[in-house]
């Protein structure tokens, strides 16, 4: 769980994000289209695809890559990326199982349309490492109860009440394919919808700072490290819009470290924290120039 102070500080940056929001609409969708290949390399990658950042931009720019890949994973990059753009459309998406299933379908479109669009069901079992998801009987109603208790606000933080659903969502496992990446899309279509921009799971931590939080909620049913994670992420999306709205200059934070007379090390673990206004672009970090802290 996170403490008030987190709280209080994500709330500060969401209304100084919605009042700069207002006049530059137009600007934050090219800001979130321009994240789409990040998005999208990422929760790919978490999935053990072998694309790296730089062959899904070339996919999704409608280029070709220098070496062999399959035809699979050329479309789960296409396919993720028109899914995100669709999320990003609108102002908000009622989830429901019916909205989940038409998302599902997208993601496996050219993939799989035998499992595409629909629950697992008869004898079709799942297991991610040691875990087996829910008995395909009783996905259909996991699932209902799951979104029904989501829609009805039984947990009242907004970011515990993403954790539980997505540690929850990925417990079940109701899809024979494609449970990773479509959690993930929900957890932003719940952002969205409550008037925050889109995170992005970075791969590069999934070992230490994922993975894990889901053999501790099977464990113990404690989804607070979620919530802590998308905590962190969340004020990273935020200081991201902000700055690009506001700083004269943003540099990578290396330099600014330098310039500040800062070891990287420290300026890195700031960043990471989130006790500097930092975040990632193209996996390096960014800062304002102008931006002017103290660190001891």
């Amino acid at each position: 769980m996170i403490n008030q102070t987190t709280k209080n500080k994500i709330e500060g940056l969401q209304k100084q994000y919605a009042l700069l929001s207002k006049g530059n609409e137009t600007l934050l969708k090219e800001i979130a289209l321009a994240e789409i290949p990040e998005m999208v390399y990422n929760s790919n990658a978490i999935e053990n695809s072998t694309l790296t950042l730089e062959d899904t931009e070339k996919i999704l720019a409608g280029g070709a890559i220098n070496r062999k890949v399959s035809v699979r994973e050329i479309y789960e990059a296409k396919n993720l990326a028109k899914l995100t753009e669709t999320l990003l459309e609108k102002d908000k998406h009622k989830l429901t199982l019916k909205l989940i299933l038409s998302l599902h379908k997208t993601l496996l479109s050219h993939i799989d349309e035998n499992i595409a669009g629909r629950f697992r069901r008869g004898k079709e079992l799942v297991r991610v490492g040691n875990h087996l998801g829910a008995n395909p009987q009783f996905v259909p109603s996991l699932m209902q109860e799951l979104v029904g208790s989501y829609n009805q606000h039984k947990i009242n933080y907004f970011l515990d009440a993403i954790a539980q659903f997505h540690a929850e969502f990925e417990t079940i496992h109701p899809f024979v394919d494609g449970n990773g990446r479509m959690g993930r899309v929900l957890i932003n279509l719940q952002l969205m919808n409550a008037g925050f921009p889109p995170i992005i799971i970075q791969n590069k931590n999934k070992d230490t700072a994922y993975y894990p939080l889901f053999t501790h909620y099977q464990s113990t049913l404690k989804f607070g490290g979620f919530t802590e994670l998308f905590a962190l992420l969340l004020q990273e999306t935020l200081h991201k819009r902000i700055t690009l709205l506001t700083a004269k200059k943003v540099i990578p934070l290396s330099v600014w470290a330098s310039q500040n007379h800062i070891k990287g090390n420290v300026a890195a673990n700031k960043a990471n924290r989130q006790t500097i206004p930092a975040f990632r672009m193209r996996e390096k970090w960014m800062i304002a120039e102008e931006y002017k802290v103290e660190i001891g």
